[in-house]
Parts: C-alpha cells; structure tokens; sequence
C-alpha cells in the first residue's frame, strides 16, 4: 500500500487511529526496531503494512492474490454462483457467451473458463510451494510454506473435492479421494503446528510457527483458523463432523491470540472523503475499517492477502463493481467495468441500523466528486441520474445497467487505479467467532449456544441479539462475510446451496462441487476423471 501518503499521514495511520490498547503497545515496542528510511518499514523486505515473508517464499505468497479478490477465478466463481451478486448481461456486456448467466443459474459446465483458471491458480501457488520447499528453508519457513500450500489444497477440497496432492516441483500424482484431500490438509497443519490433534489443552510450544501479528507472514493462530474451516465443514468433505475441533481450533485464537475486533475507537481516515461533500465521513470505524484501503495494521486481520495498486496488483473490485460513471465519484483513474450486482434479496436482509449495510453496499442516487447529481449519458431507462436500485429488473438479456445495489465492502479512494490497496483477510478474528458460535451449537444441537458469540459480532455493527435458529445465523453469518467468498460454502453446509433464490431455480445435488476442467482432464492423460453428474 504505497500510494503517495506523506510522513505525516502515515503517522497518524500508525499511532492514532488503531487505538486498541494492545496495538498501540506493539507499535511503541517495535518502532525503533521497524521504522525507518523515511518512515517506511523495511526489515525484512518490508512495507508500510508491515515485514513481508523472507524471498525464499515471497512467490508462494504472491501466488495467493492470484483469483482471490479479482475477476474471473476463484472469488467469481465463489460468489457470482452464490446469493450475494449476480452479473447481469447488460445487452451486449457482460453476456460473454453466457458463462455468468450459467455460474448464477447453477448450470455451468466442464468447459467454464473461469473454473479452469480458479483450477490453474490453485495449483499454480502449490507449484510455488512445492519450489520453496524443495530448497534450504528454516523449520519456520517450512512450516509457513506447508501452510500456505494447505490453503491451497483446502480451496480444491471445497471446490472440487477429487483432485491430485502434487508434493513435488514437476512432479504428477494419482487422482485423490475428497477423504484423503481432507487428510492431506489436516495433516500439514497440525505438522506445521507440531501437534498430533487439536485438543482444548493444546501446547503449541514445539510448532515451528512464530506466534507474531505480522499479517502477511503465516503463524500458529493463521494455522489454526484454516483448520477451523476445515473441521468446520468436515461433515460435507467426508461424512463426519468434526465441530468439536472448530470450536477448540477458534477458542484458542480468542483466548492466545493478540488481535481484536476492531469497534468503536478502532479507525482509520477515509480516502474517499470528497472536499466538497460534507456528508463524506472523515473516517471509517469499525467494522468499516476492516476493510479499508489503509487496513494493513488493523488490528483484526490474522493473516492476510497483500494487495497494493503498484507492486502486489490483483484485487480489482472498484472495476468490477461501479458503474462507469461513477469514474467520477472518486476520479478514478480508468472506467469501471459495471459488472457485478448485489441481489435485492441480500440486500435487504440487512436491518437500517446495522453499520455494516451502509459500509457494504452503494445504494441511491449517486454524486459526482463535488457532490452533483452523477448522471448516465446513455442510461436504459428514463432517468440520467444514476441510481443504484435494489431491484434488479433481469438476469438477461438487458439487464439495466445501474440496477442492483453496488459492493464496497472493500472501499474506494480518491484517484484510485484499477488495482487497489485494501488487504484480503484469509482469517480475520469476526470470522473465528463465527466460527466458533456455529461448531459449539451444532457439536450440542442446541442453536442457543451461539447467541454470545454472535451477539459479540452484532454489537459491533449496533444491533440487540436476536433469537438463534439455523436459518438466522446462516443470515447473520452472510450478513458479516459478504464479499469474503465464503457464502457459496457457507449456503451448501446448511443444505440451501440447492434452494430457489432470484432467476435460479433448484440446482441438482452433484453440483456442491464444481466439475474438474475439462481442459485439465484432457491433459491428464487418463489420470483425471470427472467428478460425478458432470
């Protein structure tokens, strides 16, 4: 995250606006140590977000931006056959041979491209991993590229299930089981973890894993959250649940770990504030920052994905989400694309009063950057002011094109380029909490159990508790991670992944996991089938 900000501002980001208590202490601990040539970070190969892993690992590291947070692979695929956002094919645009009106429709196909290129991401960064780990590396270092190639493999498990565990630079392996892909995962990280079980009185003091809050570098409590998702839904991958471990799994993060949710105090400037408009907040709080294009240092992230609009490129949700005009809202500098639409139904599942709609979503008549109605030259409907609507009018062929309400979860700035600078959490503390609300009300049967949990989670977006049904927490979790893609494996492990929501009808049941590519099949030479129904 680099773009053009002065000393000055960059102080305030480090001292003033994270104002937790235990992260103002880390700062002062370390500034001597971290802070230097012009206030820059710099041990280490190090940015202003903070020390970057060592170069015997940056490109396994980097390999993770590639699909998770732009368009077209893994994020897509996620969240476009989810309930959150559809791409509506705008006439002419975005049609693109119908692969969106398929991913939504749940009729896609061995010959998606998009799928293909999630396929080729994935084993792309384990080809990365592999490399790493076939060279010198310390126990660290092998630790935390063994758990960066067990995201990796976590990703195939969830998406396709049956797939090859490559070990080796170059090297080919035998189609595996969804059951042995789960082994495989579990194994590297309680490996990584020097531990033989998750248990509620493990001694994590043998993992070769540091236990430091860097966000890009992959520690115990990073290891734990993946297992967490993991056991979490360890009764889709393999038939038997394993809740007791995810709560064991995020409990520990809680208690052992130093990060906070960020809430009231816990800020950061906005970079979106407009000069002229007063209604621009000066800052974002909260859930709000999270989230932020300056959220490298927030204090909730536990290992994230770094994105920065020059030098760690990927993360392209201003194009992929805003209308065109809306270039200048912000004065961006390149035309939005007008691609993805949140669902009317999501939408409006969000209270008035919870924070997290207002920070997740642009809705309304929008204004230029000095506060002017924006208008839409060649709108396709009769009013030139451009309106973002919940109301989608249809999936295709014309769909309007400001219809739908608008991502920005992952908020803009100011001139901003097509690639931006917000981090990507892979674990963040709101999710383990969920998490943990979740496996401690299946693993009882008793949905009670996971009201303080979530009423942790709603007090920050400043709601009451609610009454804890299955289906209220499924809302409450999609209402919290949206734009995380998680709500596509969210929706099929409370078994509504087959459900009817807006222009999609019932899916067939082989498709909880996606077809393996049929371009990978033909390459295989015999040694790759297709997954069933397909």
């Amino acid at each position: 995250m680099n773009r053009l900000i002065k000393l000055t501002f960059l102080f305030s980001t480090l001292f003033l606006v994270y104002s937790c208590t235990d992260l103002e202490e880390i700062l002062e601990d370390e500034l001597t140590d971290e802070f230097s040539d012009g206030g820059v970070a710099v041990i280490d190969g190090a940015t202003d977000g903070g020390v970057l892993p060592p170069g015997s690992l940056l490109a396994a590291y980097n390999a993770l931006r590639n699909g998770t947070a732009g368009h077209g692979s893994y994020y897509s695929i996620q969240t476009v056959s989810s309930d959150e956002q559809t791409i509506g094919a705008k006439g002419g645009d975005w049609f693109d041979g119908g692969i969106w009106v398929r991913m939504h429709q749940h009729t896609i196909n061995s010959s998606s491209g998009p799928v293909n290129d999630t396929w080729n991401n994935a084993y792309n960064g384990i080809g990365e991993a592999n490399l790493a780990l076939s060279g010198a590396l310390s126990a660290n270092e092998t630790a935390q590229a063994k758990t960066v190639r067990a995201f990796h493999y976590l990703r195939l498990l969830d998406l396709f299930g049956r797939v090859k565990l490559i070990t080796a630079p170059g090297g080919d392996a035998p189609q595996s089981n969804r059951i042995t892909v789960f082994n495989f995962v579990e194994s590297e990280l309680l490996g990584a973890l020097g531990i033989l079980a998750v248990t509620g009185a493990m001694d994590l003091s043998g993992s070769a894993l540091g236990t430091g809050s860097e966000p890009y570098i992959a520690n115990q409590f990073a290891a734990l959250g993946l297992l967490a998702k993991l056991y979490l839904n360890a009764e889709v991958y393999t038939g038997t649940a394993r809740y007791q471990e995810a709560d064991w799994a995020a409990t520990y993060i809680i208690d052992n770990g130093p990060y906070q949710l960020c809430g009231v105090g816990c800020s950061v400037p906005n970079l979106a504030q407009r000069p002229a408009v007063a209604s621009d907040p000066s800052t974002l709080e909260g859930y709000a920052a999270v989230f932020a294009p300056n959220n490298q240092f927030n204090p909730e992230m536990i290992w994230s994905i770094r994105y920065d609009e020059v030098s760690a490129t990927g993360m392209n949700f201003v194009q992929m989400n805003l209308h065109y005009s809306s270039q200048l809202t912000y004065g961006l500098d390149a035309q939005p694309w007008n691609g993805y639409q949140v669902l009317e139904e999501f939408y409006n599942s969000y209270d008035g009063s919870d924070a997290r709609k207002t920070a997740n979503f642009l809705a309304g008549p929008q204004s230029d950057f000095s506060g002017a109605a924006l208008l839409d030259f060649a709108a396709d409907d009769p009013d030139l002011v451009l309106d973002y609507t919940p109301a989608i009018n249809e999936l295709v062929p014309n769909s309007i094109r400001q219809s739908g309400t608008r991502a920005k979860k992952f908020s803009f700035q100011l001139f901003g380029r097509p690639d931006m600078n917000n981090d990507y959490p892979i674990v963040r503390l709101g999710d383990v909490y969920l998490i943990r609300a979740e496996a401690r009300a299946r693993e009882a049967g008793d949905w009670s159990l996971a009201a303080p949990d979530v009423d942790v989670i709603r007090d920050r977006a400043g709601l009451a508790p609610m009454a804890i049904t299955p289906d209220s927490f499924l809302a409450e979790r999609g209402r919290e991670m949206f734009q995380e893609a998680t709500r596509r494996t969210d929706l099929i492990r409370f078994g509504k992944w087959g459900d009817s929501w807006w222009e999609k009808t019932n899916s067939d049941a082989f498709r909880t996991v996606f077809p393996i590519p049929q371009n990978q099949i033909d390459a295989a030479g015999g040694s790759l089938t297709q997954n069933s129904g397909y």
